[in-house]
C-alpha cells in the first residue's frame, strides 16, 4: 500500500512535567512524515502545543480526541494511514476504539508502526500476562481484581506488600505500594 495521506493523534493536554515527550516525539513524526512528501492530518485537543503550529502539519484540528470526532475527521479528509503510537495513552486508547468499532477496517486505514492487537496486549494487563504466560517469560506474580473482596483474596493468596495498580490510567496515577489489609481498604 503506498502512503500519501497520514492521520496522527497527538496527546491532547498534558500536566506540567508529564507528558510532554508525547508532545515532543509526536512533532517529530509529523516534521519525518512531511519530509518524506506525505501530507499530514493532525488532531491535537491542546492548542497550547508546539505540535499544533501550522508548520508542523498540512491540516490541523484543535478538536476533542474523542472517537466521534476522529471518525468525522476520517470521513472528512480520507487519510490512507493513522498513526497512534506517539500520541501517548490517550492517542493509544482512540486507536483500539477506532478498531475495535470497525472505523480502521471501514474506512482501509495502514496503522503505521506497532499494531493496534499488540497495543492492546501491552495495554491490558491480563492479556500481556497471558502472552508472557504463554511465552514462558517470567514476571511477578500478578492478578486482575475487580472488587475489594477479590483484592483482599488475591493480597491473602500471595501476601504483602502489594502493588495495586488500575487496569488503565493516565499519567501512572492511582496506584501504590499497599503494606497491610488496613492501607488496601483505604
Amino acid at each position: 500500500m503506498k502512503i500519501e495521506k497520514v492521520l496522527v493523534i497527538g496527546s491532547g493536554p498534558i500536566v506540567i512535567g508529564q507528558g510532554a515527550e508525547f508532545d515532543y516525539s509526536g512533532t517529530q513524526a509529523c516534521r519525518v512524515l512531511k519530509e518524506e512528501g506525505l501530507k499530514v492530518i493532525l488532531v491535537n485537543s491542546n492548542p497550547a502545543t508546539i505540535m499544533t503550529d501550522k508548520k508542523i502539519a498540512d491540516c490541523v484540528y484543535s478538536e476533542p480526541l474523542e472517537k466521534h470526532f476522529l471518525k468525522r475527521i476520517i470521513e472528512k479528509e480520507k487519510p490512507d494511514s493513522i498513526l497512534v503510537g506517539l500520541g501517548g495513552q490517550t492517542a493509544l486508547n482512540l486507536g483500539v476504539e477506532l478498531d475495535k468499532d470497525g472505523t480502521i477496517d471501514e474506512f482501509n486505514l495502514n496503522v503505521l508502526g506497532t499494531s493496534l492487537k499488540n497495543i492492546e496486549i501491552g495495554e491490558d494487563r491480563e492479556l500481556f500476562k497471558n502472552l508472557m504466560d504463554e511465552i514462558d517469560e517470567p514476571i511477578i506474580e500478578s492478578h486482575t481484581a475487580n472488587t475489594l473482596e477479590e483484592v483482599k483474596m488475591v493480597a491473602n493468596k500471595i501476601g504483602y506488600p502489594i502493588v495495586i495498580r488500575p487496569a488503565f490510567t493516565l499519567g501512572g496515577s492511582g496506584g501504590g505500594i499497599v503494606d497491610n489489609e488496613e492501607e488496601l481498604v483505604k
